[in-house]
Formats: structure tokens, sequence, C-alpha cells
């Protein structure tokens, strides 16, 4: 499996080489997504595709980290380990 970056890299290829895929991955980003990289974007997972410019720029930033709650610090600071144990 690729990773994010790998994919991101393989689309950006694709489209300097094949304007075509520009059209449709700017139209339908989930549909050319699929045709490329062969995958499927869940239902209520949004991509958003934005095409720089002479004078357009665009910075994507990472999501906030989260904060733990007092009950997984405590579990964290005192050595506790839970299998397969996920935050909600």
């Amino acid at each position: 499996m690729k990773t994010a970056q790998e994919m991101q890299a393989h689309l950006r290829e694709k489209v300097e080489a094949d304007e075509g895929f520009r059209v449709r991955l700017l139209a339908d980003p989930k549909a050319a997504i699929r045709e490329a990289l062969d995958v499927e974007i869940p239902e209520g997972f949004t991509i958003h595709v934005h095409e720089d410019g002479p004078s357009t720029a665009h910075l994507v930033i990472p999501q906030p980290a989260a904060e733990l709650s007092e009950e997984e610090l405590k579990m964290a600071s005192g050595g506790i380990f839970r299998e397969n144990w996920s935050r909600p």
C-alpha cells in the first residue's frame, strides 16, 4: 500500500502528463482518484483539489493534535497499556 505522500506524488505526475486527468480531478476528485489509484474514498470523506496560479498559492496545514483527557493522561503516566486501544 502506498503512503499518502506517494499517492499525492503520483497524482501530481499524472496531472502534469495528462490535461484530461487534470480537468477530471478538479471536477470530481473522488472519481479521478479512484481511476488513477484504484482506491475507494469513503462516504463522508471530502477531498478538495485546488490549482495554484500566478497569483494564487495554497498552504495545507495539519489538523490540531488531539488533547488527552484526564483519564488518558492518568493511564499514560501510570504506564498502563491497553491492546487495540483507540481514541474516540
